[in-house]
């Protein structure tokens, strides 16, 4: 065999294995983008649907550090082989010309086929690429797994030592910041209407807010006192657009039960029955009518707990009816069912509902009128504003706070980016504002 058919071999043999080894590195490229692009919720929703490929792709991300850990030595490895033999190919044929012109040639080739290629496929289609390049990559997840390991300890050795954490579970935490911000980026893009932003933003806030964020302060409970006469108390029940009351004897502090209109009702249809079963002329005026038999006992909550968490609550025990308690046991408010419930999709009223106070166009352009009670949610809501809630819940409470005292009619003050001016004030309440972006002034 001549040395110029040797040579023809090797070159050809080289060759093809740099050309192997090039198709490796765009498929660990390629692979890489994929599953790290690919969404994992609808990974779930192929898996469901019996997707093997999308399964294993769910599995192998689970473990992202472990899943780039091996991707990259595999890419690694095969790029610095496919390197080193153009070198040597190169030099071979050309020298040490040959060192320049394989630099050259390689990185054109690794740039274009094994990584703007391949990724731009990846992220064009991700979760059809993670599905059909899951089964080999687990499997070289397995075979890499000893190294990588050794790797993962070195890094987070290296990692602590310059005082960074890595969180295991910050992939977890973030899911509600990603769902968000994509329901968000949604609606400026006009893929989501405001109104379900509202709602889905709604909902996945119910973990974050408190009931004390949105309780009815107990200045504005309609409550009835226990001891009153209880064809008094039916009156007022039968006034009342509440189904719903609170009884109290002698200080509103001392909440003694819950009546229901129902129950009263019922009741008291049972005694007058009762009386004229033994007299039918006799005249029942309920004067032994006990309410306390008919009321139910008070469900008591700290200020603290989550919507959420109270809404699993109302649930569980099968009503939608609590009073609200700070750290000291005293009354703060009432909540129900149907406020969490308008948190998620809005103000919901029947024909015994007052109508609600929205925010109103004033005579300036860009300029808000607002009862001082209104909760900051609610004012952005409604106008597409972006007022902070961190410091208060309503809007008098937010200028009170900036203030630092309770402003009198006629003072303005501007902060957040907002012009504020106090419009009424009714003892130390601040009953109305107006509200401008600084902006439109």
């Amino acid at each position: 065999m001549t040395e110029t058919t040797l040579l023809d071999a090797a070159f050809w043999i080289t060759a093809a294995a740099i050309v192997a080894l090039l198709l490796m590195s765009g498929f660990f490229s390629g692979s890489e983008t994929a599953l790290t692009a690919a969404s994992r919720g609808k990974l779930r929703a192929q898996a469901d649907k019996g997707d093997k490929g999308a399964e294993r792709a769910l599995e192998i991300t689970d473990d992202s550090e472990r899943l780039i850990g091996s991707v990259l030595l595999g890419n690694n490895l095969v790029n610095i082989l496919a390197t080193s033999l153009a070198t040597a190919m190169f030099t071979k044929l050309f020298g040490q010309n040959g060192v320049a012109l394989a630099t050259l040639i390689m990185t054109v080739l690794v740039l274009i086929f094994a990584e703007v290629l391949p990724k731009t496929y990846a992220i064009t289609n991700p979760e059809t690429a993670a599905s059909r390049v899951a089964g080999p990559i687990s499997l070289i997840v397995k075979i890499f797994a000893p190294v990588v390991g050794f790797v993962r300890l070195l890094v987070r050795g290296i990692l602590r030592l310059f005082g960074v954490q890595t969180d295991p579970e910050a992939d977890i935490l973030a899911v509600r910041d990603e769902i968000a911000g994509a329901i968000a980026l949604g609606h400026v893009e006009g893929v989501v209407e405001k109104e379900d932003r509202d709602r889905l933003l709604g909902a996945l806030d119910l973990g974050e807010r408190t009931v004390e964020e949105i309780m009815l302060h107990r200045s504005k409970i309609e409550m009835v006192d226990a001891d009153l006469p209880a064809a008094e108390i039916l009156e007022r029940s039968l006034k009342s657009p509440h189904t719903r009351l609170p009884l109290y004897r002698g200080d509103q502090e001392n909440i003694v039960g819950v009546l229901h209109s129902k129950d009263l009702l019922r009741g008291m249809h049972a005694q007058r029955i009762a009386h004229e079963s033994e007299d039918p002329h006799m005249t029942v005026d309920f004067h032994d009518f006990d309410v306390m038999a008919v009321a139910m006992e008070p469900y008591f909550v700290p200020e603290t707990t989550t919507l959420d968490d109270q809404m699993r609550q109302f649930l569980k025990r099968h009503t939608h009816f609590a009073l609200v308690v700070d750290e000291y046991g005293s009354l703060q408010g009432l909540i129900t069912l149907e406020d969490i419930l308008e948190e998620i999709v809005g103000e919901i009223t029947d024909e015994f509902d007052q109508s609600e106070d929205v925010p109103k166009q004033s005579g300036e352009p860009g300029e808000w009128e607002v009862d001082g009670g209104m909760t900051i949610r609610d004012f952005n809501r409604w106008t597409e504003c972006n007022l902070s809630d961190e410091e208060a819940n309503t809007i008098a409470g937010l200028v009170i706070h900036e203030a630092q005292t309770i402003p009198n009619a006629g003072q303005v003050f501007s902060f957040h980016g907002y012009r504020f001016e106090v419009v009424e004030r009714i003892e130390n309440r601040i009953t109305k504002l107006k509200i401008r972006p600084l902006g439109d002034m």
